[in-house]
C-alpha cells in the first residue's frame, strides 16, 4: 500500500480508536489538515477548530480526563507549538494521557531561523513524558502507537510528535498497518509488600487513607471504595481525588491540606498510620512537611518510582498499580469485614471531628459556597465539572458534591486560569449524554474567552457559571492577608459584561447582581440543552476559608480573617 506522511498519521490515529481532535491548522501542517479532510468526510475523525493552541490542548485534555481515554491534539509550528506548551505542562502536572502533534518546518530549513521555526522538540522535553521529532515518514508506523503506549502506559503524560512538512509530504510504500498500541502491563505489587501492609494495619489504632489522583487514573475507585468498607479505615482525599468516593460517605473525611476542613488535616495530624495512595505529599497538601503526620507511620502505594520517599520519607513503599494494590490486599482480607475493639474509639473521634470542625456549607444565600452547592444539587449526581483557578476552584472544591471518578476536572498541579472553558468542552464532546458545568472566575475566563466561539458552534449541553468579584481574587486574598493588605494588580478597573460578550458569540446568558436571588437564573441555565453563561455576582472581600499561611503546618490554618495584619 502507499500513503504520505500525513495520510499514515491520520489513519494510525483512526486505528488508536481516535474520533475526535481538536487543534488549529496552519503553514507546516496543512498536509496534515489535507489528510483529516478525507477522514472527515468519510465518517472518520471529527475535527474541532479552537481559537487558540491552548485552548486546542485543554480542550482535548477534558476529553481525557473525564473519560480516561487518550486524546489528540494538533498544532502547527512556531507560534502554534508555543500557544500548546502551557496545556502540555498542565498535563504533565497532572498525569493526563494526552497525545499532541505539531507540524514542523521541512527538514531542510530546520536550525537556519525560517519562517515560523522553533525547536519545539528541545522545548517540551521537561513537560511531557516523552517527544519525538520524526525524520521520514517510515518512522510514523512505529511513532504513533508508540506515544500512544507511553502516554497511557504506567503513569500517563503527555507525548509530543513534531512531524517536519515535507515528511507530511513523502510517499511511502509498505506492506501492512502496524498493530494499535498496547499498553505495558500494570505494574504489579510485591506480595510481601502487602502482607507487610495488612500487619501495619492491624497494628494501628488510628489509621488514615490518604489518596490522590492517581487512584481515579487507575480506575480504582470502586475497589478503594471496597477497601474502605471492609476496614472501616476513614480516608481523607486531594483536590484531585475528589469524586472517588461520595461526599456523604461516613468514612469520607473530605479535603485534606491548604484549604481542607480543619477536622480533616486535624485527624491527619492525630493518625498512627497514613496509607498514601497514589498520591505525591504535594506542597499545598501538606502544609509545613515537619508539621504533616508528625505521628504516624507512612506506606506509600504509587506506580511511580519517582514519589515514593521524594518528599516524605515513608516507612513501606509499594511500589504498584493502585488497582492491583488494592485488589491484592482485598484479596488478603477476605470477605468478612475486619473489625478490631482499637477501631471504635477512632472512628468515634473522627466523626467527631466531621461534625465539629468540618467545613460548614450554607445551602441558601449568596456567599459564593451557597451558590455553588446550590449549582451542584440542581446539576445532579452525574453532572461533570470543570473549574478555572482562583478563589472559585477552592470554593467548588469544598462545595461541590462530586460522585463519581473524573467528575470533578481542575488544573491542579500547575493551576492554569483558563483550563475551564475549554477542558469544559471537551468533557462536553466525549460525555454528550451528561450534563457539564464549568466554574469560572472573572479573571480566569479572559484567560481562553474566545473559546466561547468554539461552544456557541457546537452547541453543546454546556452551562458557564462566571463568580465575579472583580478581582484576581486569591491574589487579592493573599496580598490582604500576608502583605499588609496592599493590593497591587489585583484588581479590575474594567469590569466586561460578560453576558453581553456571550450574547455576541451567541449564547444564551443571563446576570444576576449581588443581593438578587440566582434561583431563577441558575434553574434557566441548567435546564437548557445547550450552551448558557451566566454571570453571578459576589461580594468582593469574601475569602476562602480556611487557609493554611505560607511557611505554617495545616493545623495553624486561618479560620477567619486576621485582626491586625502584618506584611512578610
Amino acid at each position: 500500500m502507499k500513503a504520505n506522511g500525513a495520510e499514515i498519521i491520520v489513519k494510525l490515529l483512526e486505528r488508536e480508536g481516535i474520533d475526535i481532535v481538536a487543534g488549529i491548522p496552519g503553514g507546516a501542517n496543512l498536509p496534515l489538515y489535507d489528510a483529516l479532510y478525507h477522514s472527515e468526510a468519510s465518517g472518520g475523525i471529527r475535527h474541532i477548530l479552537a481559537r487558540h493552541e491552548q485552548g486546542g490542548g485543554f480542550i482535548a485534555q477534558g476529553m481525557a480526563r473525564s473519560s480516561g481515554k487518550t486524546a489528540c491534539c494538533l498544532a502547527t509550528s512556531g507560534p502554534g507549538a508555543t500557544n500548546l506548551i502551557t496545556a502540555l505542562a498542565d498535563a504533565k502536572m497532572d498525569s493526563v494521557p494526552l497525545v499532541a502533534i505539531t507540524g514542523q518546518v521541512a527538514s531542510g530549513l530546520l536550525g537556519t531561523d525560517a519562517f515560523q521555526e522553533i525547536d519545539t522538540y528541545g522545548m517540551t522535553q521537561s513537560i511531557t513524558k516523552h517527544n519525538m521529532l520524526i525524520r521520514s515518514a517510515k518512522e510514523l508506523l512505529s511513532a504513533i502507537p508508540e506515544a500512544f503506549r507511553i502516554a497511557a502506559s504506567d503513569r500517563p503524560g503527555p507525548v509530543l510528535i513534531d512531524v517536519p512538512k515535507d515528511v507530511q509530504l513523502e510517499s511511502l510504500e509498505f506492506d501492512a498497518w502496524p498493530e494499535p498500541s498496547r499498553l505495558d502491563p500494570a505494574l504489579e505489587p510485591d506480595a510481601t509488600a502487602i502482607e507487610s501492609l495488612l500487619r501495619m494495619i492491624d497494628a494501628a489504632e488510628r489509621p488514615l487513607f490518604y489518596v490522590g489522583g492517581g487512584l481515579s487514573a487507575s480506575g480504582a475507585c470502586d475497589s478503594f471504595r471496597r477497601l474502605v468498607e471492609a476496614t472501616q479505615i476513614p480516608a481523607v482525599l486531594t483536590l484531585m481525588a475528589l469524586g472517588c468516593l461520595e461526599p456523604e460517605h461516613s468514612l469520607n473525611l473530605g479535603m485534606l491540606g491548604m484549604h481542607g476542613g480543619l477536622g480533616v488535616n486535624r485527624a491527619v495530624e492525630e493518625a498512627d498510620l497514613v496509607i498514601a495512595i497514589g498520591a505525591r505529599f504535594d506542597d499545598r497538601v501538606t502544609g509545613r512537611l515537619d508539621g504533616f503526620a508528625r505521628k504516624a507511620a507512612v506506606a506509600h502505594i504509587d506506580r511511580d518510582y519517582a514519589e515514593i520517599n521524594k518528599i516524605r520519607r515513608v516507612n513501606l513503599s509499594i511500589p504498584a498499580d493502585a488497582g492491583l494494590a488494592i485488589e491484592a490486599l482485598l484479596a488478603l482480607l477476605g470477605p468478612s469485614p475486619r473489625r478490631r475493639p482499637a477501631q471504635a474509639p477512632w472512628l468515634s473521634r473522627v466523626t467527631e471531628l466531621k461534625a465539629r470542625e468540618g467545613l460548614s456549607i450554607p445551602e441558601e444565600g449568596s456567599h459564593p459556597l451557597a451558590l455553588i452547592r446550590r449549582i451542584s444539587r440542581l446539576a445532579g449526581a452525574q453532572a461533570i465539572v470543570t473549574t478555572d483557578v482562583g478563589q472559585h476552584q477552592m470554593w467548588a472544591a469544598q462545595a461541590w458534591l462530586a460522585h463519581s471518578p473524573r467528575s470533578f476536572l481542575t488544573s491542579g498541579g500547575l493551576g492554569t486560569m483558563g483550563f475551564g472553558l475549554p477542558a469544559a468542552i471537551g468533557a462536553a464532546l466525549a460525555n454528550p449524554g451528561r450534563k457539564v458545568v464549568c466554574l469560572s472566575g472573572d479573571g480566569s475566563i479572559q484567560m481562553n474567552i474566545q473559546e466561547l466561539a468554539t461552544l456557541s458552534e457546537l452547541g453543546l449541553n454546556l452551562s458557564l457559571f462566571i463568580l465575579d468579584n472583580g478581582h484576581l481574587g486569591l491574589v487579592r486574598q493573599q496580598q490582604e492577608l500576608f502583605y499588609g493588605n496592599r493590593t497591587m494588580a489585583s484588581r479590575f478597573a474594567s469590569r466586561p459584561d460578560f453576558a453581553l460578550i456571550a450574547r455576541g458569540y451567541g449564547i444564551e446568558s443571563s446576570k444576576v447582581s449581588l443581593g438578587q436571588d440566582p434561583q431563577d437564573a441558575i434553574t434557566r441555565a441548567l435546564s437548557n440543552s445547550g450552551p448558557s453563561l451566566t454571570v453571578l455576582e459576589v461580594a468582593p472581600e469574601e475569602l476562602v476559608l480556611p487557609m493554611v499561611p505560607p511557611g505554617k503546618s495545616n493545623l495553624e490554618a486561618l479560620l477567619a480573617p486576621p485582626k491586625v495584619v502584618s506584611g512578610l
